[in-house]
């Protein structure tokens, strides 16, 4: 559904597969979008039918740099936290820096992310969306990725907590909880590891590992005027795996 006017979009973590179709969803649905990534490959998009991509190179755990990213932006009604990382490594084998830093990103920066965007909200009289990317393992072990999960079990939390205080403001939050997505090391894994292939197919009751436009599309239905009155709660998208 097309906008009548051009709102705002600000997508952490943007130059990742799940970020940039995340990023591509929302410009065809008519938004003006900023993507905010440390990575290079971030670059600027103009089309004249999808609408704006425009790429912010700087890190999601830096609070200067998400307002620099905002400030991009004439309105901020749609704020994705996206970025993130993962390590794979047996709870026995992992180490302090690997733990610190997904929970740095995957946490502190979804809470700077959060609050930084729902500050420029409600000082402009935005009543916004905050959308958090979680992950079906904040509720449902997963061999090798403790930290991770742990992280993700956090980030849930977060976004109920915003829910509950933003509401006086009108600033909805919710949470995606995409299943085993073929992006990233799960992808890698997936193409190139039968044993873990095999396991994959066999956790997911619909048969096959999510495509990231499932996972965009879930972002399209929390941002759009359709779901005005969810808030607080986490979309599970998984084809089944968390039954």
């Amino acid at each position: 559904m097309k906008l009548s006017k051009r709102p705002g979009a600000l997508v952490t973590g943007g130059a990742g597969d799940i970020g940039g179709a995340i990023a591509r969803g929302l410009a065809d649905a008519g938004y003006d979008v900023v993507i905010l990534d440390p990575s290079p490959v971030v670059a600027s998009e103009a089309d004249s039918e999808r609408g704006s991509i425009r790429g912010v190179i700087g890190s999601t755990t830096d609070r200067n740099d998400l307002v620099a990213a905002l400030s991009e932006l004439k309105t901020i009604d749609v704020m994705v936290i996206c970025a993130g990382t993962v390590t794979a490594q047996p709870f026995l084998d992992i180490d302090d820096d690997a733990w610190r830093r997904q929970i740095d990103i995957n946490l502190y920066g979804a809470f700077i992310a959060a609050q930084s965007a729902a500050r420029r909200m409600v000082a402009d009289g935005t009543r916004g969306r905050l959308i958090f990317i979680s992950s079906w393992v904040a509720t449902r072990p997963w061999p090798e990725i403790a930290a991770y999960a742990t992280s993700k079990a956090g980030l849930d939390q977060l976004m109920r907590q915003a829910a509950l205080e933003l509401a006086p403001h009108g600033i909805r939050s919710n949470a995606i909880a995409p299943g085993i997505v073929m992006a990233g090391l799960a992808k890698g894994q997936y193409e190139n590891e039968p044993q873990y292939a095999a396991r994959v197919d066999e956790s997911i009751p619909l048969g096959a590992p999510l495509s990231v436009d499932d996972i965009a599309a879930g972002v399209a239905y929390l941002a759009s005027p359709g779901a005005s009155a969810v808030t607080g709660s986490v979309l599970v998208v998984d084809g089944g795996s968390s039954l």
